[in-house]
C-alpha cells in the first residue's frame, strides 16, 4: 500500500506540471487547521513567486485540476492561495479496506536492497548491566526492530568492551588476590583449566576495587596498563584468563538483555577486530596516514573549515597498547569485509559524538569504511527529579536488573489501584505486572526526542492514564476484548465504513502510519513511533466513547465498526511491537 501523503503529493505534483509549474511546488501536508480541511497544499504561493504572477489565479487552476482527481470531496482556497482538500470517504474506505486484508501492506519497503549494521548496547566484560546502558539498549532494539520491518537487511552488534584498561585492571587485581593461578606465571603452562576462576558476582566486587585502587596508586595503575599491553600482544595465561572473563559476563549480559526483550545478532568484543589492527596500522603508515606524534602514532583527522578543534586519532601510545580508536576503526574494517553494509548506525551516548567524529573521519580518510555511511546515533542521559544522572537511593550507580524490579513493583501497584487482573492466577498476574513494568520504562525512554535527557519518574511513567505504555497497552487490551466478545457472541468483522466525523479522524490516523515509519526511518527517531501510536490510540477512544459497538443493534453497522476495531489493533500491535512493548491478553 503506497503512502496515502505520497499519493497526494503525486497528485498535486501532476497538476502544477499540468500548468507547466515545477512539480516540486505540489507538496501536501496535514491541515495546520483540522477544522477547515484534513489536508492543505501552499506551493501555489512559492510557484507565483517564480512565475511572478498572482498566486490565487495558481490556486484557482490546481485547485480545478484537483477537484477533476475524484480524490477529494472539497478543494478550496483560503487566503492569497492556499489550498484545502478533504478526501472522500469512500477512497478512505478503500485504503482502509487494504489495510485490514494486509497489515504489512502498511510497511514502506524503503530498505529493499540495502543492508544497515547497528552497534550498540556496548556494555564491559565483567560490570554489570546498569541504568546507564537503559537508553542504547531501547533506542537501538527499537531502531533494528524498525528497519527489519522496513525492509532492510539488518545486522546487530552488542560490540563489548572487553580489550582495553579495565581487563588490564582485572587481571592485576585477580594477581594481588590469588597470585598462585597458573594465568600469571611467566611460562606458558597451557592448557590452562578450563574452569573460570572467577563467578560474575566474583566480578562484580573485583572490578569497581581495582578501578579505585588504579585512580589512587599511579604504582597499580601503571601496572594495570602493563597487563594490558601484555594482553593484547598475546601473553597466553592473559588470554585464557581475558577468556574466562568473557564468558562469564556473556552469560549474565545476555540475562539482562533479555529481560528487556533485547536481543543481537552477534555477540562480538573490541578483541574481534584485534588481529585486524597490525596489517591496518602497517597499510595506514605506508599511505602516509598515520604518523608518530609525541611518542605514539597518530592519524590527523583536522580538516580546513573546521570551526573547533579535532585532535588526532591515536592508533598506538607509547608503549605499543591500543585505543578504543584503534578498535573501532579495526571493527570498520571487520565489518566492511564481512558484511559490507550500505549505513552503520551506532548508538552510544551523546557525550561520545567527538569520538567518533575522530573515527569516522579516519575511516573516510583512509578508504576503511568504503561506501557505508557511519552515522552516531547519539542520545541524552537519564536523571533523576534533582536533574542529575539517575543513582539509587544510597548515591551508587542503579543496576538493570534491579530497576527492572523496582518498575514491576510500581506496576503491581498501579493493576492494584485500578482493580486489573485481580481474580487472575498468580503467575498470570505477575507476568502482566512485568510486561507493564517494562512498557513503562521503555515508552518513557522512547517517547523522548533522543538527543535529550528525560526525568526518571516510575510512578509517573507505570500510570494507565496520559501518555504512557500501560495506557498503550491497556488500549491494545480493551480492544482485544472487544473483538474477542464479538467472536464468543457470533457476530462477523466487515468492512471499515465512515460514517462519523470520529470514525473519519480515525481513517486518517491510521493511514499516516507509513508516513510516520519513512520520518522514524530517516530521523533515526523513535518518539515519532510514540507519539503516532498514542494519537491512535487516543483516536480510538473518541470513537469508542462515541459509537456503540457490540451493543450497536444494527448488524451492518456493527459488522463495519468490528472491522474498525481490528484494523486499528492491527496497527498498534505493529508500533507497540516495533517498540518493544509487549501487549497482554486481557487485564
Amino acid at each position: 500500500m503506497s503512502s496515502l501523503l505520497a499519493e497526494l503529493c503525486a497528485s498535486a505534483s501532476a497538476a502544477f506540471a499540468a500548468e507547466g509549474l515545477g512539480p516540486e511546488f505540489g507538496i501536501v501536508q496535514p491541515s495546520d487547521r483540522a477544522d477547515l480541511a484534513q489536508f492543505q497544499c501552499n506551493g501555489a504561493l512559492s510557484a507565483a513567486k517564480a512565475a511572478k504572477t498572482n498566486p490565487r489565479a495558481i490556486a484557482e487552476k490546481i485547485a480545478a485540476r484537483l477537484s477533476g482527481t475524484g480524490l477529494f470531496s472539497d478543494v478550496s482556497i483560503a487566503g492569497p492561495g492556499f489550498i484545502n482538500l478533504k478526501l472522500k470517504d469512500a477512497f478512505l474506505q478503500a485504503r482502509l479496506q487494504t489495510l485490514a486484508d494486509a497489515p504489512e501492506s502498511a510497511l514502506p519497503k524503503s530498505g529493499a536492497g540495502k543492508r544497515v549494521l547497528l552497534d550498540f548496547g556496548g556494555p564491559n566484560v565483567a560490570k554489570p548491566m546498569h541504568v546507564g546502558h537503559l537508553r542504547s539498549a531501547i533506542i537501538g532494539d527499537c531502531l533494528q526492530r524498525l528497519f527489519a520491518a522496513l525492509s532492510w537487511t539488518k545486522l546487530s552488534d552488542v560490540h563489548l568492551g572487553d580489550w582495553g584498561l579495565p581487563m588490564g585492571q582485572l587481571i592485576t587485581e585477580l594477581a594481588l588476590r590469588q597470585p598462585d593461578l597458573p594465568y600469571f606465571q611467566d611460562a606458558d603452562l597451557s592448557p590452562y583449566p578450563a574452569q573460570s576462576p572467577v563467578t560474575m558476582e566474583d566480578l562484580e566486587i573485583l572490578y569497581p576495587e581495582a578501578s579505585n585502587a588504579c585512580k589512587s596508586d599511579p604504582i597499580r595503575l601503571e601496572t594495570a596498563r602493563q597487563a594490558t599491553a601484555e594482553l593484547q600482544a598475546g601473553r597466553p595465561g592473559y588470554r585464557v584468563l581475558w577468556q574466562h572473563f568473557f564468558k562469564v559476563s556473556e552469560i549474565g549480559l545476555q540475562r539482562e538483555f533479555a529481560s528487556l526483550g533485547v536481543r543481537f545478532d552477534m555477540w562480538k568484543g573490541e578483541a574481534d577486530a584485534a588481529p585486524l589492527i597490525p596489517p591496518m596500522v602497517e597499510n595506514l603508515k605506508a599511505a602516509g596516514l598515520a604518523v608518530m606524534s609525541e611518542g605514539a602514532l597518530v592519524v590527523p583527522v583536522a580538516e580546513d573549515g573546521d570551526t573547533k578543534e579535532i585532535p588526532p586519532l591515536i592508533l598506538l601510545k607509547s608503549d605499543g597498547a591500543v585505543l578504543y580508536g584503534t578498535t573501532d576503526l579495526a571493527t570498520i574494517v571487520e565489518r566492511e569485509t564481512s558484511f559490507d553494509p550500505d549505513l552503520v548506525l551506532y548508538v552510544v551516548d551523546q557525550r561520545q559524538h567527538g569520538h567518533f567524529e575522530q573515527v569516522f573521519r579516519a575511516a573516510k580518510k583512509s578508504g576503511l569504511s568504503g561506501d557505508a555511511l557511519l552515522e552516531h546515533v547519539g542520545y541524552g542521559t537519564v536523571n533523576g527529579t534533582d536533574g542529575k544522572p539517575f543513582k539509587t537511593r544510597a548515591g551508587g550507580v542503579m543496576k538493570l536488573f534491579d530497576l527492572i524490579a523496582m518498575a514491576t513493583e510500581e506496576a503491581e501497584k498501579r493493576l492494584a489501584e485500578q482493580g486489573l487482573a485481580a481474580d487472575y492466577p498468580a503467575e498470570e498476574r505477575a507476568a502482566i505486572a512485568r510486561m507493564v513494568g517494562v512498557a513503562a520504562i521503555k515508552f518513557a525512554d522512547l517517547s523522548n526526542n533522543r538527543v535529550s535527557g528525560y526525568v526518571f519518574d516510575l510512578e509517573r511513567f507505570t500510570r494507565f492514564e496520559g501518555k504512557t505504555g500501560p495506557y498503550l497497552q491497556y488500549a491494545a487490551v480493551r480492544i482485544k476484548s472487544i473483538l474477542r466478545r464479538a467472536r464468543e457472541e457470533g457476530h462477523s468483522l466487515g468492512a471499515p465504513v465512515i460514517r462519523s466525523e470520529e470514525e473519519r479522524r480515525l481513517a486518517l490516523q491510521l493511514l499516516a502510519w507509513p508516513e510516520t515509519l519513512l520520518a522514524a526511518e530517516e530521523k533515526r527517531a523513535p518518539h515519532y513511533i510514540c507519539d503516532y501510536v498514542f494519537t491512535l490510540a487516543q483516536s480510538f477512544s473518541r470513537f469508542y466513547a462515541e459509537h456503540h459497538i457490540l451493543s450497536e443493534s444494527d448488524a451492518e453497522l456493527r459488522s463495519a465498526r468490528l472491522g474498525l476495531c481490528a484494523v486499528t489493533l492491527a496497527v498498534l500491535e505493529q508500533g507497540l511491537s516495533l517498540l518493544g512493548i509487549e501487549i497482554p491478553e486481557r487485564m
